[in-house]
């Protein structure tokens, strides 16, 4: 991949987890947290630089990935909206990257061959966006070039819906299994994908 063709990796993980009732980002699956999880995943697959964005437990998330290549970045605005936190982030891409994939770390079935993915078909087609789709739902990782990078930084809600509305017949989607969707938001659901994911083998996950 060339120089300006270049992909940052954007991990949101500036939320309160005010759902979960503790900080669900150092919450361990499988023997690792979600938080540094994600931060590895995104580091293996190659992008480059992997900026992630804190916002209410900033310093307990920034020593959980202190030995990994990452760059923290603090959204001040956290508290008003995951948004704010896209948008800090699309904000400390380096100006050489030519797009970014967004990723959200509660949703553990999301593998490094899948975001692999995403920048394969990127490079293969020079598409602005790259969206993961399960089912009939659009969710992260997703991948913007940069020509939309501003359009997700005014956006008004969520990590990027809209704009994959507005430009849905530029975009290439990439289908996924319904279940990889599954995010942690709850004690209950918590629980249920640890002992999941405790009883999987490597292979289980592609």
């Amino acid at each position: 991949m060339s120089e300006e063709r270049g992909v940052a990796g954007i991990v949101l993980a500036a939320g309160s987890s005010t759902r979960m009732g503790r900080n669900k980002l150092l919450l361990d699956v499988d023997g690792e947290t979600l938080v540094r999880r994600a931060v590895r995943l995104a580091v293996e697959v190659g992008l480059d630089p992997v900026i992630l964005v804190t916002g209410r437990f900033r310093e307990a998330v920034e020593r959980e990935v202190d030995d990994l290549d990452c760059a923290p970045t603090f959204n001040p605005d956290h508290e008003t909206g995951i948004q704010t936190s896209v948008a800090c982030g699309v904000a400390a891409v380096p100006a050489d990257s030519g797009a970014a994939v967004v990723m959200l770390p509660d949703m553990p079935f999301v593998t490094a061959p899948m975001v692999r993915t995403l920048v394969e078909r990127y490079a293969e087609t020079d598409a602005p966006l790259v969206v993961s789709r399960y089912g009939e739902v659009n969710a992260p990782p997703i991948l913007y070039g940069r020509g939309l990078f501003g359009e997700i930084s005014r956006m008004r809600a969520g990590c990027g819906r809209e704009v994959v509305r507005r430009h849905h017949e530029r975009a290439i989607h990439v289908d996924w299994p319904a279940e990889r969707l599954r995010d942690l938001d709850r004690p209950d659901e918590y629980e249920s994908v640890r002992r999941e994911l405790a009883g999987a083998t490597a292979g289980d996950l592609p």
